[in-house]
């Protein structure tokens, strides 16, 4: 919901703002760029080519520069500042430059840069990258610079890079631009317009006040035939993957890949979910305490013994399958992206990376080292406890808050009164105040700890600062589900407080994801839409800047956890979890397309061969799956009444769930190790790539 309402806010706001930004009458004003397969589309007609950056190769002399990413400045920024900062755009990378081209915008007293890049700074940063490109011979093979000529469409940047990727390219050289020696930065005060030798520009000048933002531009003509292919189909099935990694790039690919197939894959846990409710005896699963005797017990409406078995042992063989095949589904989806033999690690470091001046003994390259004993150390002595305090806090809270429970139950039982009644709202409330306090001070703590953890790829940054954000949530949405089923032991609780919660998060979820973003585009937008429509003058650059910068996926891997978390670790409580999470992820898909499309920025997205750190996660959660499911089903009085009546005692019952519990985690651990990580084929293709650039390296050097 908080995104929503960022989403109208700025859009009210910041309606009023749409002026022509670059308008130049004294120039040719057709500005065009190439969409899907040479198309070419007319995105602005403010643009003129005789202010870009003049090119002194010949092989990146262009008719049509394509706008890919817009500096805004702050309002108040020098001319000479402005100038300074496009002469470093411009320049070469000898010179300390970005090698990029650079268009002052309005004129040189505006508050914007568009930037764009020549053919062959695009090809030397595919190289550095690792990413793969078809072969003359129609094979996947990692580009090489100096063999550039034998691949497919190298001529043609636009069919030779996505769109995403030319925009990552563009932001990774500037996010690159280091200055060699100490000097001023000219317009800006010396108190924060010093620039240190090899400190990073572009950080410098987002502390200094210099730069507001750095956001990709969109293609409208080429978003809106997305949109179509895309949420506007009626169709339910399938999504248009590559059309979705050539615009947003693999990061946003690989999310709805893998919502997509996550959805489906929910299919046959939810027709299990239903047989084993409505055509089974006891499919409600109604539990009910027996009058007096404070036993548990399940009314002739619960889930039979063989019920409960099946739908456990199905959700931990699902879960695996599920890890299994999605692995397989992604590294097919890597080679087809040619992102299967990516090289971060050789790439220069990250932005916020820094340490001793020095020389790369990999690369050669003269960059900040910093010793990996150092960062170990940092984790292991600084980051590790302090994400073990947090996580003793969420424990300290849940217990406070059944602790308050009691006493108010207490009071109210000897009060009866009123107040005593409105007072047993009091714990929850206070437990929710103090969660949301909590998780706001940890996510600011997890950041500050990774940034001072100091890695060198972006990689390692996003994933340590998601394993972090991970454990907390984790803790932090389970903890009160595993209370309540292995300490409590109340599975009637457990059952409804499952179902409250899916119900709950369901019902919000689709408010949020499909009838607010349709209230706000169909109804508060319509006047903002159609006075762009009427006005020609009105500079879609500019628009697009009053659009919020769009959150990232981190909360959308989040939610999909959750459920897999729900769905795998207690479904043998509550059997029609599959089923309410495939009817919310079928509108999901088309809700966050939308808002991916609409309501946001467009995202920079680095190329990336799988999920990262979330995959992981999920695999995780399957091997907890296991615990969980076996001891939830040695928790069932059905199942502890079958046993005492076949003569088994309670030690004996422990030990048969231990038992169980390991011969699964080793069936597991089998199907795991039966299914290959990835198809033969893709295999075989990738130790082809590994093995014809070994030979090329070979070649280049005789």
């Amino acid at each position: 919901m908080t995104l929503v309402n960022v989403w109208i806010t700025e859009c009210i706001t910041d309606t009023g703002k749409l002026l022509a930004l670059l308008t130049l009458p004294r120039h040719r004003d057709v500005m065009t760029s190439l969409g899907d397969k040479g198309s070419v589309h007319t995105q602005t007609k403010v643009l003129s080519q005789g202010c870009w950056t003049q090119v002194s190769c010949l092989c990146c002399v262009s008719e049509r520069v394509e706008p890919l990413v817009l500096i805004q400045l702050s309002d108040n920024v020098q001319p000479v500042t402005k100038r300074w900062l496009i002469s470093l755009i411009e320049a070469s990378k000898k010179h300390g430059g970005a090698a990029l081209l650079a268009h002052p915008g309005e004129d040189e007293c505006g508050n914007v840069i568009v930037v764009s890049a020549p053919r062959c700074t695009l090809l030397r940063a595919t190289e550095d990258l690792g990413l793969c490109k078809k072969y003359r011979n129609e094979e996947m093979a990692s580009f090489s610079y100096h063999d550039r000529d034998n691949f497919t469409n190298v001529d043609d940047m636009q069919e030779f890079l996505t769109l995403a990727e030319h925009q990552y390219i563009v932001k990774n050289e500037l996010d690159s631009l280091q200055t060699q020696k100490k000097q001023r930065i000219p317009g800006v005060p010396e108190s924060l317009g010093v620039l240190e030798a090899w400190e990073n520009i572009c950080q410098k000048l987002v502390r200094a006040g210099v730069i507001k933002d750095i956001f990709p531009l969109h293609d409208q003509q080429r978003l809106n035939d997305l949109g179509r292919s895309w949420y506007y189909k009626k169709q339910i099935w399938g999504q248009p993957l590559d059309a979705i990694q050539s615009y947003f790039g693999g990061t946003v690919a690989f999310y709805f890949s893998f919502l997509d197939f996550y959805t489906w894959a929910l299919v046959p846990p939810a027709f299990l979910g239903l047989v084993l409710t409505f055509l089974l005896p006891g499919g409600g699963g109604v539990v009910k305490e027996q009058a007096g005797e404070g036993v548990m017990e399940e009314d002739d409406n619960g889930p039979s013994v063989s019920g409960h078995m099946v739908q456990a042992v199905f959700s931990m063989l699902w879960s695996t399958l599920f890890i299994e095949l999605w692995k397989r589904r992604s590294s097919s989806l890597s080679h087809r992206w040619g992102t299967l033999n990516l090289a971060e690690r050789f790439a220069g470091p990250r932005p916020g990376f820094h340490g001793t001046l020095g020389l790369n003994p990999v690369t050669g390259r003269l960059e900040p080292l910093f010793p990996e004993w150092q960062r170990q150390l940092r984790v292991g002595l600084v980051s590790l406890p302090l994400v073990g305090l947090f996580l003793g806090l969420v424990v300290l809270g849940m217990t406070g808050f059944y602790h308050g429970e009691a006493l108010v139950q207490g009071f109210h039982q000897d009060s009866g009164s009123l107040f005593s009644g409105a007072l047993l709202y009091l714990p929850s409330m206070a437990h929710i105040v103090y969660t949301n306090m909590l998780g706001n001070v940890y996510h600011a703590v997890a950041m500050q700890l990774t940034e001072w953890e100091n890695h060198r790829e972006e990689s390692s940054f996003q994933n340590h600062h998601t394993t972090k954000v991970l454990l907390f949530t984790f803790f932090n949405n389970f903890a009160v589900l595993f209370h309540i089923a292995f300490y409590k032991q109340d599975l009637p609780l457990l059952r409804k407080r499952l179902a409250s919660m899916l119900i709950g998060n369901q019902l919000v979820n689709q408010c949020t994801e499909v009838v607010v973003p349709f209230i706000v585009d169909r109804f508060l937008s319509a006047p903002h839409k159609k006075e762009q429509e009427d006005n020609l003058e009105v500079d879609k650059l500019r628009a697009q800047r009053s659009l919020p910068p769009f959150p990232g996926l981190f909360a959308e891997y989040i939610e999909l956890l959750l459920q897999f978390g729900y769905l795998s670790l207690f479904s043998c409580v509550y059997p029609l979890t599959a089923v309410l999470l495939l009817l919310n992820n079928i509108t999901e898909i088309r809700g966050d397309a939308y808002k991916i499309c609409k309501l946001f920025r467009k995202p920079f997205s680095a190329p990336v061969s799988n999920m990262g750190v979330w995959q992981t996660a999920f695999e995780v959660l399957g091997f907890v799956s296991v615990m969980s499911n076996c001891w939830l089903l040695l928790l069932s009085p059905r199942v502890q009444e079958f046993c005492l009546e076949g003569g088994i005692s309670g030690k004996n019952i422990i030990l048969l769930a231990i038992l169980v519990e390991h011969v699964l985690i080793l069936v597991k651990m089998i199907l795991a190790f039966m299914i290959p990580d990835e198809p033969d084929w893709v295999r075989i293709k990738r130790e082809q790539i590994e093995f014809n650039s070994m030979q090329a390296l070979g070649q280049q050097k005789l």
